[in-house]
């Protein structure tokens, strides 16, 4: 007896196109804008503490977190959350051409051209967080929770690749005769134009109108905050996001290690961003069907294993001299644990969170997880005090850490 021939899948609608092809563009902009590879080896060139260079992911990533409580007070009440999302977008692409014309023209006073920089960083994370919120809540409304892991995996598959093809542009641009700094000033203008165009076509999707809620407080959301806790199973999504992010303290070190410990030539940066960006399309493909089958329980468990292998993949490259192309598993690996994290986080989230109180559980998980997400930055004082071995081994165990209290989280129904 012969099973029923498969259904196809509907196609997209207009809503979930544009969502797609904004990833595609935003992955596109990260690929020139990669904090831990290309960012922190602009930093590296001028000469920047490991502190500073800790600081710059913690920025890009606790910035985006940290004003969320905040960004869920003021949203819930608001009809349509797309408007917050664009005046957000005009303040980050602001923001980014400032990074441009600070990378281009303040190089020859490093501490004044790293502190505008930062500061550029900054404000351009903040106004993330800003968006993020609104970001998710149209997605919530736009796109079924059984479509959802296709529509975050399709997005990655594809985005992954256009980033790719950045790390071949980023490697040209090192290697070619175009001089520091205006090599990266040249990068991060690429970035930003993906990201601004990007912006551009999530702000025309058809937003469908939530039922506005009571305005709220900042005060009234951190009063929330110990009832949202009492929720089991949050407490345990929130023990293990705040592991990974303490974890995250070696990953921008991976890149600078190679180029100040092993001595790797700087053009090796677009070959480090290649490797990242390459393993993504392939590691989603797996990533979607584990979310499919499986759920995102495992798909965070998964990606914690990984992650854990990517400080100790640089301590035995360091230790063993084995080169550059042996140096990137430690990018592949970082690469395929990102890349499961984005699905899982986001899913589980999604499905954890009551739709009444979704924008209050968002907000309050990632204000929590983004203060631990400026663990880099010890990172930075460790690397200095005991150097960047230390702060390897204290990563993969605290990833290790992460990987058992997994077993803690709740199984997507």
């Amino acid at each position: 007896m012969t099973s029923p021939p498969a259904q196809p899948r509907p196609a997209w609608n207009a809503n979930e196109r544009l969502g797609i092809l904004n990833g595609w563009l935003v992955f596109l902009g990260d690929g020139f804008l990669n904090v831990s590879v290309v960012v922190a080896g602009f930093a590296a060139r001028l000469d920047a503490p490991n502190a500073v260079i800790g600081l710059l992911p913690a920025i890009a990533g606790g910035g985006w977190m940290l004003p969320q409580l905040l960004v869920a007070a003021r949203v819930r009440s608001l009809e349509y959350k797309l408007p917050v999302y664009r005046s957000a977008a005009l303040v980050r692409t602001s923001a980014y051409l400032a990074m441009v014309l600070v990378a281009a023209t303040l190089t020859a006073h490093p501490a004044l051209c790293l502190t505008l920089f930062v500061l550029a960083m900054l404000i351009n994370a903040l106004a993330s967080g800003v968006s993020g919120l609104p970001f998710l809540e149209v997605v919530s409304k736009t796109v079924p929770p059984e479509r959802r892991a296709r529509f975050f995996g399709t997005r990655n598959l594809y985005g992954g690749l256009l980033a790719f093809g950045a790390g071949l542009a980023v490697r040209g641009v090192l290697a070619s005769d175009l001089r520091f700094p205006l090599n990266y000033a040249l990068i991060f203008l690429l970035g930003t134009v993906a990201y601004t165009v990007g912006y551009g076509v999530f702000g025309r999707v058809e937003e469908p109108p939530d039922t506005p809620l009571p305005p709220g407080t900042l005060r009234e959301e951190l009063r929330a905050v110990p009832d949202t806790l009492q929720d089991g199973h949050f407490r345990a999504f929130l023990t293990v996001r705040l592991l990974l992010a303490a974890a995250s303290m070696g990953e921008p070190f991976y890149a600078v290690y190679a180029l100040r410990d092993l001595h790797f030539p700087p053009a090796t940066l677009g070959v480090f961003v290649m490797a990242l960006t390459g393993a993504a399309p392939l590691s989603n493909l797996l990533w979607q069907r584990v979310a499919e089958r499986k759920g995102s329980r495992r798909i965070i468990r998964y990606a914690a294993f990984f992650a854990g292998l990517a400080p100790l993949a640089a301590l035995a490259v360091g230790t063993l001299g084995l080169g550059t192309w042996a140096y990137l598993l430690v990018f592949v690996l970082s690469s395929v644990a990102a890349q499961g994290f984005g699905l899982g986080h986001t899913n589980h989230l999604l499905n954890l969170a009551p739709p009444g109180a979704r924008s209050r559980y968002i907000g309050t998980l990632n204000t929590l997880v983004g203060g631990a997400l400026f663990a880099p930055v010890i990172g930075g004082l460790l690397a200095d005090a005991a150097g960047y071995r230390a702060v390897f081994l204290l990563s993969a165990a605290l990833f290790a850490a992460a990987w058992w209290r997994c077993g803690k989280l709740r199984r997507d129904a």
